[in-house]
């Protein structure tokens, strides 16, 4: 098989030559249809993550390997099946979930494959993804129907759908004109508007500095806006709620977004970390305690989460994240562009 990777951290992707095996057990092997770009492949293109105080975390701290075609937005078709996979047939098409563990632990036996704690697998990251023309998927588990939905758009729900879900969940219950505060207006932002209110949710306050992003977010169905920007943003972000609020979702995650969403919590409030801008948050001990405060991590979601993310979409309750589709050649061009904060919604590559 052929794909687009990285071959150089930072230089620019290279069309080469990829092993791909047979599949073995219930191993089944999909030609890529259409593969989402992520924010967060830009972390592993440029090659670190930043950890603040701690320095950098490289792509060889993680287990990552070069040359590696990067992304887990998949959806594919099926083209071979291992000799022991079992539910889907050769032609059928599916969405590939992508957050793989070591296969064996009682987490992955569990459906909690994303939290494995033995060895990551994630496609994409650890092992080759949807920007080369076929992938593998472990077993048919991993694979869920989306029919009735726009592939472009069902390849989003892999990971920016199954993770503002899952991040979502880890708030809920909350009454529907309880504030919920999304940090970022991107395409997790905006998906997790629009999971929100498929939930029934009401009061959807999102914080961002980009006018533009937030006037997108207005359009989506947020209720209240707020930029961000300035040593007041806390302070806004209070008034605009009516008060500290008990959820924020930071799908940013910077440190100056996590001070601000922390500061702005009440008493038993939950602070969900999710993006991976990067930096770090100090936080007051004592406060931690007396105010009771949750800040929780939120890692993607679970296959069952992504099959009720698709559950919602195919009930006419989760309306489409806005989806852009482009070759897969232009990836490059994609990645720039997303870098540079000029990509709204999701930009979904195809193949040619």
């Amino acid at each position: 098989m052929r794909g687009w990777a990285v071959v150089e951290c930072g230089a620019p992707l290279e069309y080469v030559e990829l092993p791909m095996g047979e599949p073995t057990g219930e191993e089944v092997l999909l030609e890529v249809t259409h593969c989402g770009v992520c924010h967060s492949d830009l972390h592993i293109w440029e090659g670190s993550y930043d950890l603040g105080s701690r320095g950098k975390m490289s792509l060889k701290d993680r287990g990552v390997v070069l040359p590696l075609a990067m992304g887990h937005e998949v959806v594919g078709r099926v083209v071979k099946l291992g000799p022991e996979a079992k539910g889907v047939a050769v032609g059928d098409t599916r969405i590939v979930f992508p957050w793989l563990g070591c296969g064996k632990c009682a987490r992955c036996q569990a459906g909690e494959d994303n939290m494995c704690a033995v060895a990551a697998r994630s496609l994409g990251v650890f092992q080759h993804g949807g920007y080369a023309t076929h992938i593998m998927a472990r077993s048919p588990r991993h694979l869920v129907a989306f029919d009735g939905l726009d592939p472009a758009v069902a390849a989003t729900y892999a990971c920016s759908g199954v993770t503002v879900y899952s991040a979502i969940r880890k708030v809920m219950p909350l009454p529907p004109e309880a504030p919920v505060v999304i940090v970022g207006a991107g395409g997790l932002g905006l998906n997790a508007i629009e999971v929100l209110k498929a939930l029934g949710h009401q009061r959807i306050v999102v914080v961002d500095i980009s006018a533009e992003k937030l006037e997108a977010a207005r359009r989506a169905g947020a209720s209240d806006v707020v930029q961000a920007g300035g040593e007041d943003t806390t302070a806004r972000l209070i008034a605009t709620c009516g008060g500290p609020v008990e959820a924020v979702i930071d799908l940013v995650n910077g440190t100056a977004t996590a001070r601000f969403a922390f500061d702005a919590l009440i008493k038993g409030g939950k602070l969900i970390q999710v993006g991976l801008f990067g930096g770090e948050l100090t936080v007051p001990l004592p406060v931690m305690a007396t105010k009771a405060l949750t800040v929780r991590g939120s890692y993607v979601g679970n296959p069952q989460e992504l099959r009720e993310v698709v559950e919602l979409a195919q009930q006419g309750k989760l309306s489409p994240l806005p989806v852009s589709t482009v070759p897969a050649d232009q990836v490059n061009s994609v990645l720039n562009r997303l870098k540079d904060g000029q990509v709204h919604g999701r930009v979904v590559l195809t193949a040619a």
